[in-house]
C-alpha cells in the first residue's frame, strides 16, 4: 500500500493556437508516455479526456498560457465536479518549455538502457526513433536547417515543448531516486506513444503522404502570402459540409479517427439513409437549412456586450428558426436511425419560442441601414413616443405658419425642423441683404447657426423639447436596455436546452450528409466494420487518382487472421506499388471516420494505428539524407505498431548503400514474420529490391504474401497493366523504364551494357573519344573563368556570370 500512495503520474501539458501537446511520467514503470499534438477547442474537452483517463498527480503548465487553459486549471482547482480528484498544479516560466531547451534537458536525461560511450549525435538519432520528431521542425532541428518549419506551419511541436518542462518537474522533485545521490538522474526506461482509448494512432507524416490533408498556397495574389485552401485530398473531396460547424466538426474526425463500434455503426445508419436516391428531396431540404446556421455562442456573446446589430438579430433568428425547421423534418424521418432520433428529442420546444420571441420583438422590414426597430406592442412608453413621432411633421407645420406670420415680409418661407441632440430649431432662407453676423440678428430669435444659405435660430415657439422630448434619443435610450435585457434572457435560455448540444447535432447531420454525397457520386459502398484481426476488400479503388485518370485498375487486398499479413510487392518502377499502399491505407481510413469507401465490398477489422514509411513532399524538401528519414520512420512503425496496426513501407533503403539498405529491410520483415500471431500487424511493403526474395533472405511463414504488379513487353515498348497478381518480378525494367522517361537510346543502350558487365563480374572500360587539344583548351578556359569569381565582391551577379559566361562555354563543349 505504502508502495501504491507513492507512485506518480507526472503531466505536461501546453495548449497555443487551437493545438494541444502533452507528456506524462508514470513512475510505476519509468515510462514516458506522450501525445502527438491535437487540435483542441476552447473548452478543452481532449484534455479533460485525458485527465480522466490518466488521473495525474501533478499538472504542469506554463505560466504564460492562453485564457482558456487558465480558466479550465483554476476550475479544475475548485473541484466542484470531482472533490476526490486533487491534483497539483503546477506553473513553470514559458522558457522551460522552449525547444532547444527541451532538447537538451531530452539529450542529458537518465536513459539506462543506453551506453554510457553514446555520443550526443548517436543519442539524438535514437531519440528521434522513440519520441516522433516526425513534424518537419523536428527533422530540421536534427539537420539544424530550422528555417524549414515555414514549409508545414500547421504542424506544431507542443508535445516536445511539454518534455523540457516534465525532464525539469522530474528532476526538482527526484521522483523515484529520493534516496539516491544527487548526481542520480530520474531514469526513464521507456518512451511510449500516447493515444486515448478507441482513438487511432496516426502521426502526420502518414497524412501527409495518404494526402489526407493538402494545404496549398491560395490561387488569389492578395493572399498568397497569408491565405490557404485545400487541394487534392481526402478531406477536400469528402468535405460537402454547409456550415462551419460541420467542416470543423468532420476535419476532427478525420484528426481522429475511432475504434468505437457504436459510434462508426451510428453514421454509418445516417450515410446509408442519405445515400438512396428515394431520401435525396430530404437531403437537399436539409442541406439548404444548415446553410443558415451561425455561430450562436458568439451571437449571444456580442449581443451580451451591447454590441448588437440588426444582422446579429437576423442570424439568431435564421439560426434558431432553421434549427426548428431541422428537427421537424427530422421528426418525419424514420426514428430507427439513432441521430435523427436524437434531433427530434433533443430540439426542445424552447427554439419554436425564441423564433417566435424575436420575430415579436424586431421589425425587420423596418429595421433599415442597421438602424434597430421593434415591432408595436412590445414595449408601451416606445409605442407612445413612436405616435408622438408621427403626427409631429403635421404639428411643426402649424408651428413654422406661426411663426412666418410674425416674421419680416421679406421672409416668405419657414420651416421648423428637429435635430437629434439639439432640439427643434426654426430654419429661414439667407436674404441678399445678409452678409455679415450682424445682419443675421432678428428681433424676437435667437441665432444658433448658418448652414448652407439657411439660418437657424431657437425661438419661444421652439422650445418643445419639454412638451415632445428629444424623442429620437428617448426612443434609442428606451430600446438599449431591450437590446440588451433580451439577449440574456436567450442566453439563459440557451442553458436550459443546451445550445451546444443542438450545434453538436447539426454538425454531425452535417457531416453525414456531406459524406453521403461523396458516396453517391464517386460509387462508394458501405464496409462491414469489425473488431476481427482481418481486412479484405474486393476490387478496391483510390478515390483521389480515380478522379484525375481516365480508367483506373481496381484491385483487392486480403489479411487474414493468420495468412497474407506480411505482403512483399515487387514490380518495376511506375508499375502502381505505391499507390497501391496508398490506396489499402486511404480505404482502411476511410472506414475509421465511418465513410463509405471506394470498393466493390470490404470488411474492414479496426486497426489501432496506421504507420507509413513513404516519402512525402515535405520530407524530400528538407534536404536531409532520405536513408536517415527511413531509419526514423521505420522504427516508428517497428517500435510502436501491434498485431491490430497497419503498416504501410515503400521503398525502404533508398539513399544508401545497396546491401545496407537491403540487410536493414530483411531484419525488419523477419522480425515481423518472427512474432506470434497475435502480434503481426497487416504490413504492406513495395520494394524494388528483388535480390530480397531472389536470395532467400526471408524466412519460410505462412504469413508472407508475394506480389507483384502485371506488365507486358511489346517488342522494347514495356506495358503497364497495374493488376495485382501474386509471384515475384524477375526484372526490373530499367532499360525500358529509362526510354520511357525519354532518355536518349545511346544512354540507354550503353547502361544496358556497364549493368550486365558489373553483374557477371567483368571489368569495365570507358569509351574511347576523340581528344583534342582544343577540347582541353576549352575546358581550361571553363574552369578558370570560374575560378576568376570572387564570391565575396558584393557588386558580382553570381546568376548572370553562371548563365551569360560559364554556361555558354560549357555548352559548346557539348
Amino acid at each position: 500500500e505504502e508502495e501504491e500512495d507513492s507512485l506518480l503520474v507526472l503531466l505536461s501539458v501546453l495548449y497555443q493556437h487551437g493545438q494541444l501537446g502533452l507528456c506524462f511520467y508514470d513512475s510505476k514503470d519509468s515510462s514516458l508516455h506522450y501525445m502527438l499534438d491535437a487540435s483542441d477547442s476552447q473548452e478543452l474537452h481532449l484534455l479533460d479526456k485525458v485527465l480522466q483517463e490518466i488521473h495525474p498527480h501533478v499538472i504542469i503548465t506554463s505560466a504564460k498560457q492562453e485564457h482558456c487553459m487558465t480558466s479550465f486549471l483554476q476550475q479544475l482547482g475548485e473541484l466542484r465536479s470531482n472533490p476526490d480528484y486533487k491534483p497539483e498544479i503546477v506553473t513553470y516560466p514559458y522558457v522551460d518549455f522552449d525547444l532547444n531547451v527541451s532538447k537538451q534537458r531530452l539529450l542529458s536525461a537518465h536513459l539506462p538502457f543506453l551506453p554510457a560511450s553514446i555520443s550526443e549525435r548517436e543519442k539524438l538519432a535514437y531519440l528521434s526513433s522513440c519520441i516522433s520528431f516526425d513534424s518537419p521542425l523536428m527533422v530540421s532541428w536534427l539537420s539544424k536547417y530550422f528555417q524549414i518549419h515555414k514549409s508545414r506551419p500547421c504542424v506544431t511541436v507542443n508535445h516536445l515543448r511539454a518534455v523540457g518542462a516534465l525532464l525539469k518537474c522530474l528532476d526538482r522533485r527526484r521522483v523515484g531516486v529520493e534516496l539516491e545521490d544527487s548526481s542520480v538522474g530520474v531514469p526513464i526506461l521507456q518512451f511510449h506513444a500516447y493515444t486515448l482509448k478507441g482513438i487511432i494512432c496516426i502521426d502526420h507524416d502518414t497524412y501527409s503522404v495518404l494526402q489526407i490533408f493538402k494545404s496549398e498556397l491560395h490561387p488569389s495574389v492578395y493572399k498568397l502570402h497569408s491565405g490557404e485552401k485545400e487541394g487534392l485530398s481526402l478531406y477536400g473531396i469528402l468535405n460537402r459540409c454547409r456550415c462551419k460547424f460541420g467542416s470543423k466538426l468532420l476535419r476532427q474526425w478525420f484528426l481522429r479517427p475511432t475504434r468505437d463500434l457504436t459510434v462508426l455503426h451510428r453514421r454509418q445508419e445516417v450515410i446509408r439513409f442519405f445515400a438512396s436516391p428515394q431520401n435525396s428531396d430530404a437531403l437537399s431540404t436539409l442541406q439548404s437549412l444548415l446553410r443558415n446556421i451561425s455561430n450562436i455562442p458568439m451571437l449571444l456573446r456580442r449581443m451580451s456586450l451591447s454590441r448588437t446589430k440588426v444582422s446579429n438579430w437576423q442570424s439568431l433568428y435564421k439560426t434558431v428558426y432553421s434549427a426548428v425547421c431541422i428537427r421537424d423534418k427530422a421528426r418525419h424521418l424514420p426514428q430507427s436511425v439513432q441521430l435523427f432520433r436524437d434531433i427530434s428529442e433533443g430540439f426542445s420546444d424552447d427554439l419554436s419560442y425564441i423564433a417566435s420571441l424575436i420575430s415579436r420583438i424586431v421589425d425587420f422590414e423596418a429595421s433599415i441601414a442597421e438602424r434597430f426597430t421593434i415591432r408595436d406592442n412590445v414595449h408601451p412608453a416606445i409605442d407612445e413616443k413612436k405616435r408622438r413621432m408621427m403626427g409631429l411633421s403635421d404639428f411643426l407645420t402649424d408651428v413654422a405658419r406661426r411663426e412666418l406670420e410674425q416674421l419680416d415680409a421679406r421672409i416668405t418661407s419657414c420651416c421648423v425642423i428637429y435635430i437629434p441632440l439639439i432640439g427643434f430649431l426654426l430654419s429661414l432662407p439667407r436674404l441678399p441683404s445678409m452678409v455679415e453676423k450682424e445682419d443675421f440678428e432678428i428681433q424676437g430669435l435667437d441665432f444658433m447657426f448658418l448652414s448652407e444659405d439657411r439660418l437657424h435660430y431657437r425661438s419661444q415657439r421652439t422650445e418643445l423639447d419639454s412638451l415632445l422630448g428629444d424623442l429620437h434619443c428617448d426612443i434609442r435610450v428606451t430600446i438599449l436596455p431591450i437590446n440588451c435585457v433580451y439577449p440574456q434572457a436567450l442566453k439563459s435560455l440557451s442553458t436550459t436546452i443546451t445550445i451546444s448540444k443542438v450545434l453538436d447535432l447539426i454538425a454531425e447531420l452535417d457531416c453525414l450528409m456531406a459524406m453521403s454525397m461523396a458516396s453517391q457520386e464517386y460509387g462508394y459502398t458501405s464496409p462491414k466494420l469489425t473488431h476481427e484481426r482481418r481486412i479484405t476488400v474486393t476490387r478496391g479503388r483510390h478515390p483521389l487518382l480515380e478522379l484525375c485518370s481516365p480508367v483506373f485498375v481496381p484491385n483487392s487486398f486480403q489479411s487474414l487472421d493468420s495468412q497474407g499479413r506480411v505482403k512483399v510487392i515487387t514490380g518495376p518502377n511506375s508499375s502502381g506499388k505505391s499507390i497501391y499502399l496508398k490506396q489499402v491505407g486511404l480505404i482502411v481510413f476511410m472506414a475509421l471516420i465511418g465513410s463509405d469507401v471506394p470498393a466493390k465490398e470490404a470488411e474492414i477489422g479496426l486497426v489501432d494505428g496506421i504507420y507509413t514509411r513513404m516519402q512525402s513532399r515535405e520530407s524530400v524538401s528538407v534536404g536531409l539524407s532520405t536513408f536517415m528519414i527511413d531509419l526514423n520512420q521505420m522504427a516508428q512503425a517497428l517500435n510502436n505498431s501491434t498485431g491490430n496496426s497497419l503498416v504501410l513501407i515503400d521503398e525502404f533503403g533508398k539513399g544508401t548503400n545497396t546491401v545496407d539498405g537491403l540487410s536493414l529491410l530483411a531484419a525488419s520483415i523477419s522480425h515481423w514474420l518472427k512474432k506470434a500471431a497475435v502480434d503481426v500487424p497487416h504490413v504492406l511493403v513495395a520494394t524494388n529490391f528483388h535480390s530480397l526474395l531472389q536470395l532467400g533472405l526471408l524466412p519460410s511463414s505462412g504469413f508472407l504474401s508475394l506480389l507483384t504488379l502485371e506488365t507486358a513487353v511489346d517488342g522494347d515498348e514495356l506495358v503497364f497493366l497495374y493488376q495485382l497478381k501474386e509471384g515475384i518480378c524477375q526484372s526490373s525494367y530499367a532499360a525500358n523504364i529509362a526510354t520511357l522517361a525519354g532518355l536518349a537510346p545511346s544512354l540507354v543502350q550503353r547502361g544496358v551494357e556497364v549493368s550486365e558487365l558489373y553483374r557477371t563480374g567483368k571489368p569495365i572500360k570507358q569509351i574511347d573519344t576523340a581528344s583534342t587539344d582544343k577540347q582541353a583548351k576549352r575546358c581550361r578556359f571553363v574552369v578558370e573563368k570560374f575560378l576568376s569569381l570572387h564570391l565575396d565582391d558584393a557588386d558580382v551577379d553570381l546568376q548572370r556570370f553562371m548563365k551569360e559566361e560559364v554556361l555558354p562555354s560549357g555548352g559548346e563543349l557539348l
